[in-house]
């Protein structure tokens, strides 16, 4: 195939994909809104799951380098009841499929997999056309432009190649994430990192949770959830973190100090993350020339399956492209056949009424059972 293909966004299904190419001699250049690498953190921890996110590694070629950058034993779990009561506590006996990683890592090995200019930095998509004969035009934000026989966007939830495809834009999910860090959290908040443990944790009730990982180093990340609109959360100043803080540990007081030390004792400034989603099913027609990947395709409220499944996206439109390599179109179409029903049932799954934080089923007693019901079943 010589048709080089033009990625829009350098997250980690855009790389998958590139990388995928590359095995196979396909030219291609990844177009990215950061500067550099390093402009900013690349979030938490992930857990690469044995039929997703691993196969994608595998079609990539970069198992050796992923087992490398596993953080052992971050597949323990708990759940606790919000009154500190330990429910489920599960070791990790280094058998599960799941192995977590840091996402900055994981980005790493997969650009350090790839020719040097691949990706080309402060390269942010201000708009898309179409030109006729399945060719597009990309207009960045400093006024340059690329012309493309093949585009792919990979550049997220509000992603600007979307709209070359549908009309659908993503919507508030009704739940929001406030996120925080405790440092040096064995000497320093011992209580929280006790009730943590050595993996993930989580706490959840109705219209609230507290969920927090042991990242790499001494490092809890809190991931404090609430099912509250918009509006709600807009009466917060964000900009004073004391206040900020104290308001969000209100929605949970009387649970355990524990527990509430993860948001009360935050070493860093709590962040608000809006949850949107497009609608479960999201597809569209064909149109030549261009297609999409991970959350610009599928963008569902966080269920630990996004990265994964972009990276599977990326690895099999990859995989389609070199077995059609005389046909972008019958590649594009074989890849979106499988894309738009996996991605449908592992959303739908995720939404479902007992993981909704919002539902009366959203308690610790009901998670341990479904994970019991699962483990049985599996």
């Amino acid at each position: 195939m010589r048709t080089p293909v033009t990625i829009i966004g350098a997250g980690l299904g855009g790389l998958t994909l590139a990388r995928v190419l590359h095995l196979h001699g396909i030219p291609v250049t990844v177009h990215e809104a950061e500067s550099s690498p390093a402009a900013r953190t690349q979030g938490g921890m992930l857990d690469i799951h044995d039929y997703n996110g691993q196969l994608a590694l595998q079609a990539a070629g970069l198992m050796d380098e992923f087992h490398a950058i596993v953080l052992e034993g971050r597949q323990a779990m708990r759940v606790l009841d919000r009154d500190g009561t330990v429910l489920l506590d599960k070791a990790d006996d280094g058998t599960g499929g799941r192995p977590e990683v840091q996402r900055g890592d994981l980005r790493q090995i997969l650009l350090d997999s790839l020719p040097a200019g691949t990706v080309r930095w402060g390269c942010k998509a201000g708009s898309t056309r179409a030109l006729g004969e399945g060719r597009h035009e990309v207009t960045f934000a400093d006024g340059s432009t690329v012309v493309t026989s093949l585009l792919v966007g990979a550049d997220g939830a509000w992603s600007r190649v979307r709209p070359l495809l549908s009309a659908t834009v993503p919507e508030y999910a009704g739940t929001s994430c406030v996120e925080t860090y405790l440092f040096d959290a064995d000497t320093r908040h011992p209580a929280a990192a006790k009730a943590v443990g050595g993996g993930s944790m989580m706490a959840p009730a109705p219209g609230a949770e507290i969920f927090a990982h042991r990242e790499s180093g001494d490092t809890l990340h809190t991931y404090v959830m609430l099912s509250r609109p918009q509006d709600w959360f807009a009466t917060i100043d964000f900009t004073d973190a004391a206040a900020a803080t104290a308001r969000i540990a209100r929605e949970f007081d009387g649970w355990a100090p524990e527990l509430t030390a993860l948001i009360t004792d935050g070493d860093t400034a709590p962040v608000l993350r809006p949850h949107y989603a497009l609608p479960t099913g999201h597809r569209w027609d064909r149109v030549p020339g261009v297609t999409l990947l991970g959350d610009a395709a599928h963008l569902a409220v966080p269920n630990g399956e996004g990265a994964n499944l972009a990276m599977l996206d990326g690895a099999e439109l990859g995989a389609a492209l070199a077995a059609h390599p005389d046909d972008i179109e019958a590649a594009l179409t074989q890849y979106e056949q499988a894309m738009f029903p996996r991605s449908a049932e592992i959303t739908a799954f995720g939404g479902a009424d007992l993981y909704e934080i919002g539902s009366d089923n959203n308690t610790a007693q009901d998670l341990v059972a479904a994970f019991l019901e699962s483990e049985q079943t599996s």
